[in-house]
């Protein structure tokens, strides 16, 4: 069924007053149930299990995805089967909206953790408290949803912006609910059956568990398990024919180095591929180009020129014979060359891309100051009270500074200023997601974090809590705004989303806190919910946080920037000086190449800077998802009926979240079990 929508002359012509009267009229559906008890359940719980999947992306990538279109159809496929057993009613298609606007806002209670608070956490090697940190995001969350409801008027109901992801949501509801039931049922079977494949997969490559199972449990004296890396397959062959182990296998060097020390080894890990998939092809071999010239080119050159120490020194005999080769590492090579020019690429791109439009930010103020047209208003009892908003910015406000004062230091002046400058930067945060879905906080962050830095050079926690409130409150605000643009669309009741929103900060918080803890932080002093392990409790936080499969690749750049504002540029080498001043010139010359040809450029420079940050062997999976899914469009575009067409097309971002969900719940409880099994 189409849903009813103005003109581009009627939005352009009507007033505010007579926008809402149609709506009211055309689109409102009136007391359908829609925030009910067993849509609050199923948002509150299948919120929780996808902040999981979140933090374990964003762990591994600094990024964090939308599970909005995810829970839809989860819950869809959920309450079909349910009704058809007799075991409940099926979902309403308001209900689902309002459970999606639960589970999305969960979702995205993981930002903070992967980039300011994780950050804070490294600078000052300890752990904060888990219920400071808990409440803190949750503090800032509502912030968000206060500073969101004052524009959603003009944003959704007066401009009828797109914002593209939260329309695609609102499509595919309809899509679900008018048409055959085997559509959302299909797309439900081919998620669980990519969710169970990419599990089994991460199952059997699994160190943790299949060592608790073949040893703890079936008492063998040794476990064996899949290598997730197809190099160890090559090494194993070889070994086999040459009666060697793995280990004394010659293995590939690049410059005389191990590619496997450099990350440079091709995998299976299908959470990556399905990220790929959700992302175009031309960011994906920027990517990927960075990335073979960081670490296939430049890391091996300054290597050997003695500009990146390995890890462990080579160990000589005293003749000089080589007894022992150096020993190099991916994260710590890392932060000792690359992670310099990478961020500068990143930041500058980000900051260019962002004043190059200068209508876009001048556009997200003007509606603030314009005469509103005189009118009833005759949404008054099913909209949310503005009131509370005016109200509650000011309360939740002094709240915010008092926590960062108390509990990270920050100046009083400086928390009470960071306030405003949140809130403006957040006004152009929600404009540019109501054109593109993208939220910038990214460059949001830069900006709060280069203002405070220079405001107080010397105290970390100023610049990266600020930063954290920034990212918190836009993130928040332009999510909340993202969700209600599928109910304005739908005929829902925007006070209820409201309250599913809040809803879902309190279940993504609840969830994502305590396993942040048990994932990435078992073993450490500081930790309350893990016993102390000797050999975590030698290392830094840094340390333990970036190892193993998570790269925190997110908080690495937040610390970098905290690094150079309080200790500049001093202890780096010549060499990474160089190459950030390149890096600078490459961002600007290549940023606004693509500006001036509207994105036709094929450099990407912001893609470009993420392949030199990211692990080698995570984006070249998400270089193969993406590349796949690509191929896959190209062949059966025009097959319209086809089944390729249906399951590779019509079905790739449920084939993708399942490929996502299925290997980050295995992996994060391969890490439960590391923590607590053995």
């Amino acid at each position: 069924m189409a849903i009813p929508q103005l003109t581009e002359e009627q939005v352009r012509t009507m007033s505010v007053a007579e926008k809402d009267r149609w709506w009211l009229a055309s689109v409102f559906r009136g007391n359908m149930p829609q925030l009910t008890l067993r849509a609050a359940v199923t948002g509150f719980f299948l919120g929780g299990i996808l902040s999981a999947t979140n933090l374990y992306i964003g762990a591994k990538t600094g990024w964090t995805l939308g599970v909005g279109l995810t829970s839809v159809i989860l819950a869809f496929a959920t309450f079909k089967v349910l009704s058809a057993v007799g075991l409940a009613r099926d979902f309403t298609i308001l209900e689902n909206n309002a459970m999606q606007s639960i589970a999305t806002s969960a979702g995205y209670m993981t930002g903070p953790l992967i980039s300011g608070l994780a950050a804070y956490m490294m600078v000052q090697n300890q752990l904060l408290p888990w219920w400071q940190m808990l409440l803190f995001n949750v503090v800032l969350a509502i912030l968000g949803v206060l500073v969101a409801f004052p524009m959603k008027r003009r944003f959704i109901n007066d401009e009828q912006q797109p914002f593209p992801e939260g329309r695609a949501c609102g499509v595919v509801l309809d899509t679900l609910y008018t048409s055959e039931p085997s559509v959302g049922l299909f797309q439900a079977k081919v998620l669980a059956f990519a969710a169970l494949f990419s599990a089994f997969v991460k199952f059997i490559t699994a160190e943790s568990f299949q060592v608790f199972l073949q040893i703890k449990a079936l008492g063998r004296e040794k476990a064996v398990w899949v290598s997730e890396y197809f190099d160890h397959w090559g090494y194993w062959l070889v070994g086999k024919f040459q009666g060697k182990g793995v280990e004394d296998v010659a293995h590939l060097r690049i410059g005389g180095v191990k590619v496997d020390e450099l990350g440079i080894r091709p995998g299976m890990e299908l959470a990556m591929v399905g990220a790929g998939g959700l992302m175009g092809v031309k960011s994906a071999v920027n990517m990927m180009a960075g990335m073979l010239l960081m670490w296939g080119v430049l890391v091996p050159i300054f290597i050997n020129t003695g500009d990146i120490t390995p890890k462990t020194a080579a160990k000589l005999g005293p003749e000089g014979a080589v007894l022992a080769e150096a020993v190099y590492n991916q994260r710590d090579i890392l932060v000792k060359w690359p992670l310099w020019p990478g961020v500068a690429i990143v930041v500058v791109a980000s900051l260019v891309a962002f004043f190059a439009k200068p209508k876009v930010i001048l556009s997200a103020f003007r509606g603030l100051f314009e005469k509103k047209a005189a009118g009833d208003d005759v949404l008054k009892e099913i909209e949310f009270p503005l009131w509370i908003s005016f109200v509650g910015i000011p309360i939740v406000g002094v709240v915010c500074v008092w926590m960062a004062h108390a509990w990270f230091d920050v100046p009083v002046l400086l928390g009470a200023l960071a306030i405003p400058l949140t809130i403006a930067l957040t006004l152009i945060a929600i404009n540019a997601t109501a054109l593109t879905s993208i939220t910038p906080t990214g460059s949001l962050s830069k900006i709060t974090q280069l203002t405070f830095g220079v405001l107080h050079p010397k105290h970390p926690g100023t610049n990266l809590m600020t930063a954290t409130m920034t990212t918190d409150v836009a993130s928040n605000a332009a999510n909340l705004l993202m969700d209600i643009k599928p109910g304005y669309m739908l005929g829902a009741k925007p006070r209820q989303q409201a309250v599913g929103h809040c809803i879902g900060i309190f279940a993504g918080a609840l969830a994502s806190t305590p396993l942040f803890f048990l994932m990435f932080l078992a073993g450490h002093p500081q930790n309350p919910f893990t016993k102390v392990n000797p050999a975590v409790a030698e290392k830094t936080v840094q340390e333990t946080m970036v190892s193993g499969d998570f790269s925190f690749v997110g908080a690495v750049q937040w610390k970098g920037i905290s690094d150079l504002i309080n200790k500049g540029w001093g202890g780096l080498p010549v060499s990474a000086q160089v190459a950030m001043a390149v890096g600078v010139l490459f961002a600007v010359v290549f940023e606004v190449v693509r500006i001036a040809t509207k994105s036709k450029s094929p450099v990407s420079p912001v893609a470009f800077g993420l392949g030199i940050l990211l692990p080698p062997d995570s984006t070249m999976a998400m270089f193969f998802g993406s590349v796949f899914f690509w191929a896959m469009g190209r062949v059966y575009a025009s097959r319209k009926a086809s089944m390729g067409r249906t399951l590779w097309v019509d079905t790739r971002e449920p084939i993708c979240a399942g490929l996502i969900a299925g290997w980050s719940l295995t992996g994060i409880a391969d890490a439960l079990v590391k923590g607590f099994l053995l």
